[in-house]
């Protein structure tokens, strides 16, 4: 599986995710601008001694991600969408793309690809869960459907 995070923000957000998917053999892309350096002490701290379990790609943009696979399968976590995530079927290396933590992902995008869209439904007096927990929650979905092929 993949996940990518679209202008991440906070660094020990981004360094937790990248330890769920050093534990999941998942593959992390990173689009930038990003809002941290990636000598970030807490983004480093956050993935502890994973960091050589997970293999981690920049992007300078959203168009250059799709650019480099331009017939990947999408799936595109907002709270703007209508279907659950546990409503759609994960093929193999699927794309699992987050937005930034204070805005989420833009209508651009949204509007691109919104047959994509998924959402974790939720109380509607919250505004949305930590980014960490909801890539943790979809990725795990996706790998329970995947049968969790090599994980033990």
């Amino acid at each position: 599986m993949h996940v990518v995070l679209v202008e991440p923000e906070i660094p020990a957000n981004t360094g937790n995710i990248a330890r769920t998917c050093a534990a999941t053999g998942s593959t992390l892309h990173l689009v930038r601008p990003l809002g941290f350096s990636t000598a970030d002490k807490y983004l480093k701290r956050a993935g502890l001694d994973y960091w050589h379990l997970v293999e981690v790609i920049y992007h300078d943009n959203f168009g250059e991600f799709l650019a480099r696979y331009p017939d990947c399968r999408l799936y595109l976590s907002t709270t703007k969408a209508s279907r659950w995530y546990t409503d759609v079927l994960y093929e193999p290396d699927s794309f699992l793309v987050f937005g930034p933590e204070t805005r989420g992902l833009s209508k651009e995008i949204r509007d691109a690809y919104p047959e994509s869209q998924i959402r974790i439904p939720m109380v509607g007096e919250a505004r949305s869960l930590n980014l960490g927990n909801s890539v943790s929650v979809v990725l795990y979905e996706a790998l329970r459907q995947q049968g969790f092929g090599g994980l033990r």
